[in-house]
């Protein structure tokens, strides 16, 4: 069975549940999980494990399901009409506007604690789910995508230079990517200098994902992108500070720096990821 398969069939299995009287927490809890969306962060991690310990990737399955569970609360919350104020998401309804507003966020709330309960009962040693657990809070919080995501939203319509657009992505799309990688290499054992090589390298594979995503929302409607596009007028992006074609040069830059970087790896983590740059990048 595909990586990707696997993947999807053990979230299925391990969808919360949420058991109560409530007529549709329950469904609104699993809605956005279940709503699909690339994956890309739990394919990471996986690869990487698979690269160099194919027989641990049944037990890094819960880790990176817990990735995909913060990242889904993430996406939730960036929806809601104080922030993004967007109907659609992986081509479907949000859920502020399937149900309501506070429903949305408590079903964030819930999935970012749920991530972490979802890794703390992984079966794996405790050193390794302290390390993830770390990583993930630190890169998926405060010091991550939280502090991004302030940013992002204070500085509406004030635009920021270069610089300091890269910390907001960096810090709000970037580190849950370069994390996801080292989570896979703490996983799978790798030397500490390969994990740092990893998260690296993770760092600018988050910012050309973040451009790609600027271009899409220009280029792209909403059928295709499976979001709302057209919604980052007043938004610090790269297409609205470089210009269109000047943020393809730039994307295309960085794709074959990513490239190269790469190209340095061992041969099983090329073979591994190598894949996924293909399918989830231009």
């Amino acid at each position: 069975m595909k990586l990707l398969d696997r993947f999807e069939e053990f979230l299925l299995k391990s969808l919360p549940s949420v058991d109560s009287f409530h007529p549709y927490f329950q469904n609104a809890t699993n809605q956005m999980i279940v709503a699909g969306g690339k994956r890309f962060r739990p394919m990471l991690l996986l690869s990487v494990v698979n690269s160099k310990e194919p027989l641990l990737v049944d037990s890094a399955l819960h880790i990176a399901y817990a990735v995909e569970l913060l990242h889904t609360y993430s996406l939730i919350h960036d929806d809601l009409p104080t922030m993004d104020n967007a109907p659609l998401r992986r081509g479907h309804e949000t859920i502020h506007t399937t149900y309501d507003e506070v429903s949305a966020i408590l079903v964030g709330d819930g999935l970012n604690s749920e991530s972490f309960r979802v890794i703390a009962d992984a079966p794996l040693s405790s050193d390794v789910k302290i390390e993830c657990v770390r990583l993930l809070a630190s890169d998926g919080g405060l010091g991550g995508m939280v502090l991004g995501q302030a940013i992002d939203i204070y500085f509406e319509n004030h635009p920021l230079d270069i610089q300091k657009l890269k910390f907001l992505h960096i810090h709000k799309t970037a580190k849950l990517i370069a994390s996801s990688l080292k989570m896979g290499a703490i996983i799978a054992n790798y030397d500490t200098d390969i994990q740092d090589t990893l998260y690296d390298f993770g760092i600018d594979l988050g910012l050309l994902f973040q451009m790609q995503d600027d271009i899409i929302d220009v280029v792209a409607d909403e059928s295709e992108a499976g979001k709302t596009t057209g919604n980052d007028e007043g938004k610090n992006s790269f297409t609205n500070l470089l210009g269109l074609q000047e943020a393809i040069r730039e994307t295309d830059i960085l794709a074959k720096k990513l490239q190269d970087r790469l190209a340095d790896f061992d041969k099983k983590l090329q073979d591994s990821l190598t894949p996924l740059q293909q399918k989830y990048l231009f």
